[in-house]
């Protein structure tokens, strides 16, 4: 059986639930009380899909802005990368693009994309549309999954779903024209974003 290790990152805002989903997957485990990751953690999980065995080294970045400047470190080199928001905060969604654009400029060539909704068990609290989520991951070819670390909602699926992308080997986006890429992904002009962080 052919053996595929696979560098996994999860990046997204502070408390949109990364470690909930990374604990879930590997230890099928919840706990509502988990603290905020300092810096990053890592966890391995074996996966075997149509006959392929997938070795995950994951990476699970810290969110907050002081620890920003670290991630790419984690990110580069990674075979697929999981972008997480928060169902029930419209502003961490907002930080997709700008997660997006992060990996399009500093992430390898054909690092495949997931975008995953998490806490999608409190509809009664959402403020972020699947629709609006699902047409957006669509338009970047970005695998699209709305998730629950608490009930174990679509977590095995979202994957599943990146081990398929990477048998594939479908990518998005791609650094060999990155300046168009991000102009269609975030609608932001690359060479402003460039002088930017020059400057600063």
């Amino acid at each position: 059986m052919p053996v595929r290790e696979v560098k996994l990152c999860l990046v997204g805002d502070s408390g949109v639930g990364k470690s909930s989903i990374v604990q879930r997957f590997v230890h099928d485990l919840f706990n509502s009380n988990t603290e905020s990751t300092i810096g990053a953690s890592f966890l391995t999980k074996t996966l075997i899909v149509d006959d392929v065995t997938y070795k995950f080294q994951i990476w699970d970045t810290a969110g907050q802005e002081r620890y920003r400047a670290l991630a790419p470190m984690y990110y580069r080199g990674a075979g697929a990368a999981i972008i997480v928001y928060d169902v029930t905060q419209e502003a961490t969604y907002q930080s997709v693009k700008g997660w997006v654009r992060e990996l399009a400029m500093h992430g390898p060539r054909h690092i495949v994309l997931a975008i995953a909704g998490n806490k999608c068990d409190l509809e009664d609290k959402r403020e972020v549309t699947k629709l609006d989520a699902h047409t957006y991951s669509e338009s970047i070819n970005a695998v699209f999954i709305e998730t629950s670390a608490k009930t174990s909602a679509n977590i095995p699926i979202l994957f599943r779903e990146i081990c398929k992308r990477l048998h594939s080997e479908q990518a998005v986006p791609r650094r060999s024209d990155s300046s168009l890429q991000l102009r269609q992904i975030t609608g932001m002009d690359n060479q402003q974003e460039v002088k930017k962080r020059s400057c600063c």
